[in-house]
């Protein structure tokens, strides 16, 4: 049973039904096409079989009358919604696993378009197939463009426009490809590199932080073109930075030949604590914009998905530089002798806002507070006290008084320090930064930022705010938690002091030979705070590991005699680390250069670029596993967000205030894909598995999760998402780059045939 009883924040279907007789302007479809009460009826409704790999791309037509597939068995399969079935399944002559496909507008669903990893893009005409269902059908493709260097793992179309998609390659270029050229790329006789369809050369594109230019290669991993602003366009790939892009504003299509300077992008979106990790590595799965366009959302290997607001306005609180960044983590603490006193009154003293919130939603809030505060005494149930705080602060408290606002703030905040997922200690130092813009003398805020620092590894700054919050003490229990935050200050810096010098003894032992991968991805100095730690001067040096292999000949197609096609065999690696200013750049074809690149010689004029910070942050899936998981906005006005995991669930969330209202099990492994029908309440969501699921709303009884409001399934909710939290918490960041791990795949094994870089978890 759920914790307490959230009334739907969207009215009553009802009412809503009732309302369509009344006011025949309202479109009253789109609010019922994704109602809450509807959302927590979701259930499988079919299984759709058809396919003989893992599923790795879906995408609805523009009516929503056909679904189209793409998976390892290199097939695109064709859909019906009306009638349930499969309508044509094409052998596509792609070579390797497809990663992406979808219908071309204005065709009349008879152009269809794939991207896969043997880096081709094809287009088949389906007009001469007419409506017959056939099940094995080869076609030659209308259209072949092979001027990708790498693997192709997404395509953009262009509502309205039936002549051009656009490729994402791991290769550092989004191409656009044009049916009214050519049929070919490149043509008979000509080297790819000749090819004129570059629209974004990002080669020399990939940022490590905000305050770095772009230097190595953004091996590209998702695009999207918004639908009411189609000049917009989206990137994101290996790194933490998801791009937006004026198309009208880029410069002519170019070749590949030439390796051209990254182009300025309109806006970056990172949220601040992602920003900085200098040797991270984090990437980006997906990226999409919202149906209307005004907001964006990002997937994060490793981590969480946010939802940004797609901003001009250098005036907003969102938009931040690497000083902003600087700012908030070294505020400096009051003065040794401030005034006691709050400003603000208590919370339960304060009157209603006159004429903005009407006194029901105010004791709504208030009491969403009080059951949040009771939580916190407790120490239970965080996850409720945490969303409680959310409905109040995004939710139905729009209006609520400074003081409840502070209030809730804080107690968010030490919700966040006691129950410790992964980057709460960042949201609770957010929090606390708001709640001293209210209240600059507030003692909650002060000691739950040194708490948040401390948790962060940042002795200095948390050693600050906990002598302000000392000066700040309004009785003696307060005191006692200065002191003994103070207290475990002191034992938090001698344990990093007595680490530090073991480190510096065990350095002199880290050259030779390693055992396995692991002790170079997961060695106990990499990964987790590196505030306070020193950089090593001796950065150049070597590790050699002897790494063993098993890879198939011909990928998992014959699943019933796989040993006999097995390869074993083992690798000698060496690996030579440099520091950021000595490192090799991406060249043109992958290739090394020792050249001082024109960013490196442009550093000391380098200016600092501006990003947009998260507004809403989406808790509770894990994604680690692939590169290819989504995140989409459900339903036509987007008032919903949902993502796959790795753990075979997939979650959704109240978009506004990041509520988990839904947690369905729609895989044996890994749920990747979750598109939404353009028009009715069905969810199509694919994976590991070889089937396509189909959810629509004709459960009972609405509940969290399916079987129904009561059971022992409810209870999998909170340990589901600990679970996923604990492996997000033990993915460590990885010494070896992204680009060289995707390097080793691309050059020494054939593609699909080293299973743990491709649609298996890796």
């Amino acid at each position: 049973m759920e914790k307490w009883n959230w009334n739907f924040p969207d009215g009553n279907v009802a009412d809503l039904v009732e309302s369509r007789r009344i006011d025949f302007s309202w479109d009253v479809d789109r609010s019922l096409q994704s109602h809450s009460s509807l959302m927590k009826r979701l259930a499988l409704e079919k299984e759709m079989e058809g396919h003989l790999g893992c599923v790795n791309a879906i995408a609805w037509n523009s009516k929503g009358s056909l679904l189209i597939s793409g998976s390892d068995d290199t097939r695109i399969n064709i859909w019906s919604y009306s009638n349930p079935g499969l309508l044509h399944s094409i052998e596509t002559g792609h070579s390797t696993n497809i990663f992406c496909t979808k219908f071309v507008p204005e065709t009349n669903d008879e152009l269809v378009v794939s991207g896969a990893g043997d880096t081709e893009v094809r287009v088949f005409n389906l007009s001469r197939l007419g409506m017959r269902r056939s099940r094995d059908i080869t076609p030659e493709p209308a259209a072949v463009y092979r001027c990708h260097r790498r693997r192709v793992k997404k395509l953009a179309v262009e509502t309205g426009n039936p002549n051009v998609v656009w490729s994402a390659s791991e290769d550092g270029t989004l191409r656009q490809h044009d049916f009214r050229e050519s049929s070919s790329c490149p043509p008979a006789g000509s080297s790819n590199q000749e090819c004129r369809n570059v629209l974004l050369d990002l080669r020399s594109g990939a940022k490590k932080s905000l305050a770095d230019p772009p230097k190595q290669c953004l091996l590209l991993k998702s695009c999207d073109i918004s639908s009411t602003r189609p000049h917009q366009l989206l990137v994101g790939g290996s790194d933490a930075f998801a791009r937006l892009y004026d198309r009208r504003m880029l410069p002519p299509l170019s070749s590949s030949e030439l390796k051209l300077k990254a182009p300025p992008c309109v806006n970056y979106f990172c949220p601040t604590h992602l920003s900085e990790r200098r040797k991270s590595n984090l990437h980006l799965t997906h990226v999409t914009f919202s149906p209307n366009g005004e907001e964006v959302l990002l997937s994060y290997s490793g981590e969480h998905v946010y939802l940004m607001d797609v901003i001009n306005d250098d005036q907003s609180s969102l938009r931040y530089t690497a000083d902003d960044i600087s700012k908030q983590l070294y505020l400096a603490p009051l003065p040794q002798e401030p005034e006691i006193h709050s400003q603000l009154s208590t919370a339960s003293s304060v009157k209603i806002p006159p004429g903005r919130c009407n006194s029901h939603r105010f004791e709504m809030c208030k009491k969403l507070v009080q059951i949040a505060a009771r939580t916190l005494e407790v120490g239970s149930d965080l996850l409720y006290g945490i969303e409680a705080c959310n409905e109040v602060l995004d939710g139905r408290g729009s209006y609520i008084s400074d003081a409840l606002r502070h209030e809730c703030l804080c107690i968010r905040a030490a919700l966040f320090l006691k129950r410790k997922w992964k980057n709460d200690a960042h949201m609770a130092v957010r929090d606390c930064l708001r709640a001293r813009s209210i209240d600059t003398s507030s003692f909650r805020a002060h000691l739950y930022m040194a708490e948040a620092l401390l948790q962060l590894g940042r002795h200095k700054e948390a050693s600050d705010f906990a002598e302000a919050a000392h000066n700040l003490t309004p009785n003696y229990k307060a005191a006692e938690e200065v002191e003994s935050l103070k207290e475990r200050l002191a034992a938090a810096e001698a344990e990093r002091n007595r680490k530090d010098n073991e480190g510096s003894t065990r350095s002199e032992l880290h050259h030779g030979r390693l055992r396995s991968l692991s002790d170079i991805l997961f060695r106990p100095d990499v990964g987790g705070p590196q505030e306070g730690r020193d950089d090593r001067e001796d950065s150049d040096y070597e590790d050699e590991m002897e790494l063993d292999f098993e890879t198939s000949i011909s990928g998992d197609e014959d699943r019933g005699n796989n040993e006999s096609r097995i390869v074993r065999g083992s690798l000698n690696l060496k690996f030579h680390r440099r520091d950021d200013s000595t490192k090799e750049h991406c060249g043109v074809n992958g290739s090394k250069s020792d050249m001082p690149s024109t960013s490196e010689c442009e550093n000391s004029a380098y200016k600092a670029d501006v990003a947009i910070d998260m507004k809403q942050r989406y808790v509770g899936h894990c994604n680690v596993g692939t590169d290819i998981k989504q995140a989409s906005f459900l339903g036509q006005r987007g008032e919903f967000v949902a993502s796959g995991s790795d753990d075979g669930r997939w979650f959704i969330w109240e978009k506004r205030t990041g509520r988990l209202i839904k947690m369905l099990a729609g895989d044996e492994a890994v749920v990747n894909c979750i598109q939404c029908h353009p028009f009715d309440c069905a969810i199509a969501t694919s994976g590991i598995d070889n089937t396509i699921k189909m959810w629509t709303p004709h459960a009972q009884v609405s509940s969290m999760v399916a079987g129904g409001a009561a059971g022992p399934e409810t209870a999998d909710v909170l340990s589901a998402i600990e679970n996923n939290q604990r492996k997000l918490c033990r993915y460590r960041e990885a010494v070896l780059p992204l680009d060289f791990l995707e390097r080793f795949r691309m050059h020494e094994f054939a593609e699909g045939t080293l299973h743990p870089f491709e649609c298996a978890q890796s």
